[in-house]
């Protein structure tokens, strides 16, 4: 990192841990209990969440994808056993999603890889470095929301 800018060492440090961050939870995943689901799979498991059922448009919009790419990776997750369809009762053409135990187990063992990583990245912080970090990520992800996300939604519609 000597001689490098600080532009260039951040610039490193996100890409590598961005990658870091998804290969390891990826061989979580296959070394651990759920290995039969992918890292997308799982964080479908994530933002369907743990009690409320959810439409499927809910979902989609909170994962930023189509309701129809959302349906072919339900339909794997009700075929692993990891979700269930429910038809709204006031509404039959409604359809909502909703974890089984398995996928309610998924979700906290995710929630803890998360939890156990968060944990970690803090571990030796002052409260004041604490705060800088999340004021730092904090503007990253407004920057990657109004720059990518919220642009890319208005190309599809």
């Amino acid at each position: 990192m000597v001689g490098k800018s600080i532009k260039a060492v951040l610039n490193e440090l996100l890409v590598d841990t961005f990658n870091d961050i998804l290969t390891i939870e990826q061989s979580a995943l296959k070394s651990g209990k759920l290995n039969d689901l992918s890292v997308t799979e799982v964080h479908t498991i994530d933002t369907i969440g743990m009690y409320n059922p959810r439409t499927m448009s809910e979902v989609a919009g909170d994962l930023g994808i189509t309701v129809g790419t959302l349906t072919t990776a339900i339909n794997n997750l009700v075929k692993k056993g990891y979700v269930q369809r429910q038809r709204c009762e006031n509404d039959r053409r409604v359809v909502k999603v909703i974890l089984t135990r398995k996928g309610k187990l998924a979700y906290r063992v995710h929630e803890k890889f998360h939890s156990d990583m968060i944990a970690a990245t803090i571990e030796d912080l002052s409260e004041e470095e604490e705060k800088i970090l999340t004021t730092a990520l904090s503007k990253l992800n407004t920057f990657f929301t109004n720059k990518y996300i919220i642009k890319n939604q208005g190309e599809k519609e």
